[in-house]
């Protein structure tokens, strides 16, 4: 069954549409590769993909047991290589507001590095994740 739909509008921009939802996403070229940038690239969403994957696991981890990430943030840097054009390096940093038990570490630790994303990344791609607890 489908999910999604992508619509080319011309000028490097899509229109993705999530079927369930009606909720879209607008994806423009980069302007280092020859688009406007004004707004996500496809490779832009490839990265923001895992820091969403990995929040969403670690909510999930959360909820189940009895921990709060409400306010998390992950920054997230892209660094791209060439020959062939593709994304050579994500470092992702997490900063969250609380400071956790041993336990609740290593759950938002698994969660991170075993979210679907990241399960899905390849060998090859190179990421750094920094986590930055409150004290």
């Amino acid at each position: 069954m489908e999910t999604i739909k992508t619509t080319y509008l011309g000028n490097l921009r899509t229109e993705a549409i999530h079927l369930q939802s009606g909720s879209k996403i607008i994806t423009d070229g980069p302007t280092d590769n020859h688009g406007k940038g004004e707004a996500f690239s496809p490779t832009d969403l490839f990265a923001a993909s895992y820091a969403s994957c990995a929040l969403t696991i670690i909510g999930i981890a959360a909820q189940t047991h009895g921990f709060d990430i409400n306010g998390t943030v992950v920054k997230t840097t892209k660094v791209m290589a060439e020959k062939p054009r593709r994304i050579a390096e994500l470092i992702l940093e997490f900063t969250f507001p609380h400071a956790y038990s041993e336990k609740e570490c290593k759950l938002i630790e698994g969660a991170i590095k075993n979210c679907p994303v990241a399960n899905t990344l390849p060998p090859e791609l190179k990421i750094s994740r920094t986590l930055k607890f409150k004290e």
